[in-house]
């Protein structure tokens, strides 16, 4: 790994934890995923995981970018309707999804599948993060897509490996 993704690496955790979103909240999503599979599956070996998956360029690109959109869209400096798209986490944007298929498209399907289900059932901290977007002046429209895809990319990762044993 580059000097500049460690640095990047250490950027996007900080970023995600400023958001309230630490390691710990996305593994807990991961062993969601996976614990049925894997019965000695541990959170610790779910967070290396997850750390793993971060470590990647266009994994960091892609929490960069959604959360600074994020930002933007709470302080209102997105350009109308774009603003109130984003701020409403209006159904059929989707944008936000598809930004998050950035993540998971370097998993293969698994994680595709995997994606689906987490922001489906709105897993773990996802769900927190969802209501906040809801009630709050807060802006979590593409946070909660971005731990999603981490989520299951981490997930994928753990099946790929285990596969490999």
């Amino acid at each position: 790994m580059s000097y500049t993704d460690l640095v990047n690496k250490e950027k996007a955790i900080k970023l995600l934890l400023s958001r309230g979103v630490t390691i710990r909240d996305i593994a807990d999503i991961t062993l969601t995923i996976q614990k049925q599979y894997y019965e000695n599956l541990t959170i610790e070996y779910c967070e290396e995981n997850v750390i793993k998956v971060l470590e990647k360029t266009e994994v960091q690109n892609v929490i960069f970018t959604g959360i600074a959109l994020d930002i933007l869209c709470e302080k209102g400096l997105l350009p109308e309707p774009l603003n109130e798209l984003v701020a409403s986490d209006y159904p059929l944007y989707g944008v936000d999804e598809i930004l998050a298929l950035g993540i998971v498209n370097v998993y293969g399907s698994i994680g595709l599948t995997n994606f689906g289900y987490v922001d489906k059932e709105k897993v773990g901290i996802i769900n927190k993060v969802d209501k906040i977007g809801k009630r709050t002046d807060k802006c979590m429209t593409f946070l909660d897509d971005i731990i999603g895809a981490i989520a299951a990319s981490s997930a994928s990762r753990i099946a790929h490996n285990r596969i490999k044993e």
